[in-house]
């Protein structure tokens, strides 16, 4: 369905060539929108390529790997999203279902090169490239570079030219979630290589569908399905075997989990090289359809203040919320709202590491990523088909009927309590975001 991919050519594969003993990473480019002229963001050398081939494997595993969708969707390759910026370099994407979030964050002094241009890309992790990176040994001398170059993947008589690939919408809307869950979690523990190895030999075989609670037995770390007052609370615990390959590599783990228990996010630490790996509450349920940042979405911002933001943090490539309020004369209190709607757009991304949010362009049109989230678009067409009427307004609580198809639902909003009659409410009450009718109601009585 046209809605749910967006379909695009790369002009050439991913390679890794080898010239005079030393191999050479192309990652082949996309983007839709050009910020700059440069054909190249980054081009230089790594400081930790076994490392760095290990862990980009093990995210290829994550973004080939699903845990509710059928044979045939997961027939589907999901490539990648690439950012060169700030002196760093982060590789980022979601399993096929969207509750696992894996990103590989190349950190200042990982690498040894030039970057040429800020920006954000797709990548092209082709089957030969995954085999290749695999080969990668601790004395190889390894450069990357992130952008277009003319040759493609040329070994042992075979080429790799052009290839086709779908960026599924869930992608964008999943880092809209992932995003507000990061700035949202807090630091929990930090684990030693030992330490995470006993841990992880604690996984239970097979799909377990009860919640695993990491929790502290003595010395010793543990996931255990009995809950104790400081236990770390893990839905669909068989998602982190992805992890175990690079356990026996780590110099540490940091877990992070979120405040409300909706996701839960394990750092681990290498020689100048993270690897950031999130799940969401449960395995049937991915970032894409939480609808976490819902209501920070409803406030309509001008594009004047969208652009200023943009361009001032493709310049710096961070985002200073303080400074921009400053130097932009906005309201403080917008700056909340801001962050929320700009990591919608793709523009920016949150790093638990530093506790602050980082600059991210995606490959795509700010009105084709805005017209993604099926909620915001229903509470806009009930406010345009003026089906909200407000029955009570006062400071402590709202009542509204909401008409639907062919029945009319009630809306009470009453401090942090928010009730609306419709399915989608009595199904989920409130833990994957509100409805498009409390959305809409909201969102009347702020702009009328």
């Amino acid at each position: 369905m046209a809605t749910e991919s967006l379909s695009y050519k790369y002009n050439s594969a991913s390679t890794i060539e080898n010239k005079n003993g030393n191999e050479n990473l192309l990652l082949s480019k996309f983007n839709e929108v050009e910020k700059g002229n440069s054909p190249c963001f980054f081009w230089g050398k790594l400081n930790n390529p076994y490392e760095l081939s290990r862990c980009l494997i093990t995210l290829s595993n994550v973004v080939q790997s699903s845990f509710n969708l059928s044979p045939f969707q997961m027939a589907l390759l999901k490539d990648p999203i690439v950012t060169a910026g700030n002196n760093q370099i982060r590789f980022e994407g979601f399993s096929h279902c969207a509750g696992v979030y894996a990103r590989v964050d190349i950190l200042e002094n990982g690498q040894d090169g030039e970057f040429i241009e800020n920006g954000t890309t797709n990548v092209d992790f082709n089957t030969p490239l995954i085999s290749e990176l695999g080969k990668i040994k601790k004395n190889d001398d390894l450069v990357l570079s992130v952008g277009q170059k003319e040759v493609g993947f040329h070994k042992e008589g075979e080429s790799f030219i052009e290839r086709k690939v779908p960026l599924p919408s869930k992608w964008i809307k999943g880092l809209t979630t992932v995003q507000h869950y990061f700035s949202e979690s807090e630091y929990g523990l930090k684990l030693n290589r030992i330490q995470a190895i006993q841990l992880f030999k604690t996984i239970p075989s097979g799909k377990v569908k009860t919640d695993y609670f990491l929790i502290k037995r003595g010395n010793k770390y543990l996931f255990s399905p009995l809950k104790s007052k400081t236990a770390i609370c893990i839905g669909g615990i068989h998602r982190l075997k992805l992890l175990q390959p690079l356990i026996p590599l780590i110099n540490s783990l940091d877990i992070y989990p979120h405040k409300d228990s909706q996701s839960v996010t394990f750092i681990l630490g290498f020689k100048e090289l993270n690897f950031v790996f999130s799940v969401s509450r449960d395995f049937w349920r991915g970032f894409s359809g939480e609808g976490a940042a819902l209501e920070s979405l409803i406030e309509d911002l001008p594009d004047s203040l969208v652009k200023a933001f943009d361009n001032y943090s493709f310049t710096n490539q961070e985002f200073n919320p303080t400074l921009m309020a400053f130097e932009e004369n906005i309201d403080v209190s917008k700056i909340e709202n801001l962050s929320i709607k700009l990591s919608a757009m793709g523009l920016l991304g949150y790093d638990l590491a530093k506790n602050g949010f980082f600059y991210r362009r995606l490959p795509f049109k700010l009105e084709r990523i805005l017209s993604l989230n099926p909620r915001l678009k229903g509470a806009e067409k009930l406010l345009q088909e003026n089906k909200v009427e407000i029955t009570l307004h006062n400071d402590n609580e709202i009542e509204a009927k909401v008409e639907g198809s062919g029945v009319l639902h009630y809306v009470i909003l009453k401090g942090d309590i928010q009730k609306c009659t419709c399915i989608w409410y009595s199904k989920n009450q409130g833990e994957r975001g509100v409805c498009k009718h409390i959305l809409a109601v909201k969102k009347k009585v702020k702009y009328d």
